[in-house]
């Protein structure tokens, strides 16, 4: 079990990893070794996680989750494979933490007095240099 929160944890069962060659340089071995990770993550199927933090974690996503409904984070930034595992390990505990954050209730504001005042300030400013461009014509005067 990986704990995340005090009420969220995930069974590893649920997380595959896939081990890919890493693309750009690396020497010798970037032809030969399956360095870079794929992390694979059932978020619609997964029955570790309640559903409000489920559907923030779909949308915190975004173009990394498919259709089906399987998060993938790719983790190439290091050197080894297990660094790379881990790293990709940590960012998906991150995520889910920031899905389980539940957002804040916007509440609503008014204008300060100042504020509406300085707005209507520069309007009549701007009033005023748009009427002095006007072409005054003859029979107006």
């Amino acid at each position: 079990m990986i704990h995340i929160k005090h009420n969220i944890a995930l069974n590893e069962g649920e997380i595959q990893y896939e081990f890919i060659r890493s693309p750009g340089p690396g020497g010798q071995n970037v032809n030969k070794v399956a360095t870079a990770v794929q992390l694979y993550f059932g978020v619609s199927k997964s029955a570790s996680l309640p559903d409000d933090v489920r559907k923030r974690l779909i949308h915190l996503a975004g173009s990394r989750i498919t259709k089906d409904g399987v998060l993938i984070i790719h983790a190439r930034r290091l050197r080894t494979q297990e660094q790379n595992r881990q790293d990709a390990l940590h960012r998906l505990i991150e995520l889910i933490r920031k899905a389980a954050e539940k957002p804040k209730p916007r509440s609503k504001t008014k204008p300060t007095i100042s504020s509406k005042r300085r707005r209507l300030k520069a309007k009549h400013y701007r009033s005023a240099t748009k009427n002095m461009r006007r072409i005054v014509l003859p029979h107006e005067e």
